[in-house]
């Protein structure tokens, strides 16, 4: 690698971006794989080969067709992951149809923003998972559909919405069911989406898929299938995937890590695709691995984390792993090395990147050293550049800090019909502002210190959280750690730590703060420290530090006391 003189990379590569649609890239595999396995659903007994898939993906486009959904209308889908969800992902795709992930953890107002915000005009939706009823929930909305013809809704509050669709073949008033649309179809319905594939462009927009709000409300980031067929095939290239490999997907389809990271990249590559759960299970992952003989895991740190405190992990044999990708939030030390020692996944590799960025713009390689897979997010991804600017917007000097831009293929086309956000976003060069702030170093290695809205000023002091989780996550009794920033009347702001102690261990505050005097700067020592059982989270395992920050706000609000300071520390 050539020594980087500034903070900018490009990723160079000999094999040329794919200029080829969604639907293509499936349709090419089933050529070269037809009767190879391609999907086991384990909760749904299905196991297809690709043939059996796209015949299932080919039958239910027409019927999406015949039901006079044009290219361009936006379907979408609301459940967890199963056979359905990958059946929509290429049937909306080969149809021209835009697909909008909807997160199933939505409720009412989240579930009526998504659908109004793009115009949603056929949602695709589970009739309940657990506690979580979906279709009471668009029955709240719209309680016209309990009258309605089945995609003749009229709705006073859900404006574009013409039809609901259940997965699953039981009939429900006013909806059609998953197992109707395939009925629709007829030979002339299968012409017409043959002519729609042969109009489809690759940079024709194919998915909305809505930001986390970990900071925010939501916003529809709208990728292409040139966005997303390219990031699938980069990201399994790393992981060297070929049709030998079987994947296990936990994490969930309606975020780009299930739907690109796992379904888009096995297809791609040829790989089998296993969802072992409707939503996250520790036990069910295992098994999953165990009995299909599992090549590679995805999945966030708390999911790894999961697996491993299963009480019964050493009966499992998790001999066949050998890579995936960890990505959603930061990797400690000590989880990657039980990660590569106790699970055989030595060649796993860590993921960067944001919606807005299809996602992956760097990788580590599997052929990179234990130590830069867990100090670094890795290389920039093929065909992409990346950049560190400081407050002027210069790019800075290799190792110092400032925001990570991005830019390539993997850049989203818009925020839909929001050209203020997607122009404070996307800049005149094209260069993505991710918000995160990184280094690159001399050799061309990303590291993330933290995101630009999560910076600590305490006092005029830039602090970054990472740098302080990093530092905690050597305590032998901290099993995670999450660092933010609260309200300070003194010093603006000050640090606050919720810690997750590991299983069977007890600390006090002070014995952390002693183990962090004189090993790191006293104005990075929280102030605050809580110990806590959990951490708010988004579906995908994002921490929302917002919430722990509202909570923070109210407790000392509320108590008007610092809460067992140490201030003479403080006084300095």
């Amino acid at each position: 690698m050539c020594t980087v003189t500034q903070s900018y990379v490009h990723g160079s590569s000999c094999e040329p971006l794919l200029g080829q649609t969604v639907g293509l890239t499936l349709e090419k595999t089933v050529y070269r794989h037809r009767e190879s396995l391609a999907l086991v659903s384990r909760h749904q007994n299905i196991r297809w080969t690709w043939d059996e898939l796209q015949t299932e993906v080919d039958t239910f486009a027409a019927g999406l067709v015949a039901m006079g959904l044009q290219p361009g209308d936006r379907v979408g889908i609301w459940s967890t992951n199963c056979a359905e969800w990958v059946i929509t992902q290429f049937a909306t795709a080969k149809a021209g149809l835009i697909l909008v992930n909807i997160n199933p953890a939505y409720r009412l107002s989240e579930l009526e923003y998504a659908l109004n915000r793009v115009g949603v005009k056929a949602l695709i939706t589970a009739e309940a998972f657990k506690s979580s009823r979906y279709l009471d929930m668009i029955r709240e909305l719209a309680p016209e559909l309990r009258t309605a013809t089945p995609g003749e809704l009229r709705s006073k509050r859900l404006p574009a919405l013409q039809s609901v669709i259940v997965i699953g073949a039981d009939p429900h008033k006013g909806c059609f069911s998953f197992e109707d649309i395939e009925g629709l179809a007829t030979a002339s319905h299968l012409a017409m989406l043959n002519v729609i594939k042969s109009r489809l462009q690759f940079d024709d927009p194919i998915n909305i898929q809505f930001t986390s709000g970990t900071t925010g409300s939501p916003k529809p980031a709208t990728l292409t299938h040139h966005n997303i067929v390219n990031n699938a095939y980069f990201v399994g290239r790393g992981m060297r995937l070929t049709e030998e490999d079987v994947l296990c997907v936990p994490v969930p389809m309606y975020h780009c890590f299930g739907m690109v990271l796992g379904v888009l990249a096995a297809t791609v590559h040829g790989s089998t695709i296993v969802l072992p759960s409707p939503v996250f299970k520790a036990q069910s992952v295992l098994e999953a691995v165990e009995e299909e003989k599992c090549t590679a895991l995805h999945g966030v740190p708390t999911m790894f984390i999961a697996a491993l405190e299963e009480p019964d992990f050493d009966r499992y044999d998790l001999c066949s792993l050998r890579t995936g990708v960890m990505a959603g939030a930061p990797c400690p030390v000590e989880l990657m090395k039980e990660v590569s020692e106790r699970m055989h996944l030595s060649e796993i590799t860590i993921g960067y990147g944001m919606t807005e960025t299809s996602p992956v713009t760097f990788q580590t390689s599997i052929d990179d050293s234990f130590e830069r897979r867990v100090a670094t997010v890795g290389s920039v991804m093929p065909h992409t550049e990346a950049k560190v600017v400081d407050e002027s917007g210069r790019v800075a000097p290799p190792g110092v800090s400032g925001e990570l831009l991005t830019r390539g293929y993997c850049v989203m086309q818009c925020y839909w019909d929001d050209p203020v956000n997607t122009a404070e976003s996307i800049d005149a060069g094209g260069w993505m502002h991710t918000g995160d702030i990184a280094t690159i170093d001399g050799s061309g290695y990303g590291r993330i210190v933290g995101r630009i809205k999560d910076m600590v000023i305490r006092g005029g002091e830039n602090l970054f959280p990472r740098e302080i989780e990093e530092f905690l996550y050597r305590h032998p009794k901290i099993e995670e750690v999450e660092v933010f920033g609260v309200p300070d009347a003194k010093y603006g702001e000050e640090l606050c730590a919720w810690i997750l102690l590991a299983h069977g261990e007890s600390a006090t505050e002070e014995e952390i703060r002693a183990f962090c005097d004189g090993q790191i700067a006293y104005h990075k020592i929280p102030r605050y420290i809580r110990f806590v059982d959990r951490f708010p989270m988004t579906a995908t395992g994002k921490v929302q530090k917002f919430k722990m920050r509202d909570t923070m706000v109210r407790e000392l609000g509320a108590s008007g006391a610092p809460c067992g300071v140490n201030e003479a520390m403080h006084a300095m």
